[in-house]
């Protein structure tokens, strides 16, 4: 007799170690770059395991809030966390990430538009992770493995943030940050991410910041969200559904949670030992491959 489980909820049937082996094998490569690996769970759950309902996004959010804590525990342990960045991404994404899941329950509970959408959302994510590896741009990152990679200092206000990482100091603008991260959680609520994965490669992208310095603040900020995604789920749709409310597979979740909790640890104590052109050539083969699949297979089912 095969050891098939189902889960109430999603009715979601498969194996009951799978999301977890799953979870852990994407959280344990993407956390070194900031990401849970939710971007590449909720295609999982929506290709592999059926799950196509609008109740895949929270259940989604509900793996980042089981995931993220061990890993931000390590890089806290290890002086590694900007909590400046952290604190004011979650300032944008928060009110953001409210007006994405109005969407996503509202506009988007045909699981065809949503593929279509999340292969854009990723599409986007890839070329940017493209750009910044054909320019070489990896911010004055100190050589993996040295004891330099700590975060020494750092202040913030509204206006600007600054820090010092390894032997350089970085200052960018606040406001600037906190928009972008607006729109970031918009779009975060509707995919059912807590927004780490488009924030991360844009801030290594453009604003030139070690990667290695901001992947803790990135997964602190999408546990925020995520906490908040779920409870507007909760909350919201019973007023757009007419009573209905879209809830999370905790169950679901929490599998996922459990591998990823151990692949996001993983993740942050190897982090400093990969450098940051492997971490970007992962997840740009990662998110063209998933962009192209729902791309494609939305104009040629």
């Amino acid at each position: 007799m095969r050891p098939m489980f189902e889960f109430p909820v999603s009715g979601v049937e498969t194996y009951w170690w799978l999301p977890a082996l799953v979870a852990f094998g994407i959280s344990s490569i993407t956390s070194t770059g900031g990401v849970t690996g939710a971007f590449i769970i909720l295609p999982f759950q929506v290709s592999v395991l059926g799950f196509t309902g609008p109740g895949a996004s929270p259940t989604n959010m509900a793996y980042n809030i089981f995931a993220i804590p061990s890993g931000v525990w390590r890089f806290h342990k290890e002086r590694r966390m900007l909590w400046s960045l952290a604190w004011a991404t979650g300032l944008g994404t928060l009110p953001g990430v409210a007006i994405g899941a109005w969407v996503r329950i509202k506009y988007l509970p045909d699981p065809a538009a949503f593929k279509l959408f999340a292969g854009f959302v990723l599409l986007y994510l890839g070329a940017k992770l493209v750009f910044d590896l054909y320019r070489k741009r990896n911010a004055k990152a100190p050589a993996a493995g040295k004891s330099t990679m700590t975060i020494t200092s750092e202040s913030f206000n509204l206006r600007t943030m600054s820090f010092t990482y390894g032997d350089d100091t970085y200052t960018v603008s606040t406001i600037p940050i906190v928009a972008l991260s607006f729109i970031v959680g918009i779009v975060g609520g509707i995919y059912g991410i807590g927004g780490g994965a488009i924030l991360s490669p844009y801030f290594v992208a453009i604003y030139h910041l070690p990667v290695h310095s901001i992947a803790g603040a990135m997964l602190l900020g999408t546990w925020i969200t995520s906490i908040a995604g779920v409870i507007l789920f909760v909350v919201i749709s019973p007023l757009i559904t007419g009573g209905a409310v879209v809830q999370p597979d905790w169950l679901l979740g929490l599998s996922f949670g459990v591998g990823g909790a151990l692949g996001v640890y993983t993740g942050a104590y190897l982090q400093r030992f990969v450098s940051p052109t492997v971490i970007k050539i992962v997840l740009v083969v990662a998110l063209l491959f998933i962009a192209g699949k729902y791309i494609i297979g939305y104009f040629a089912p």
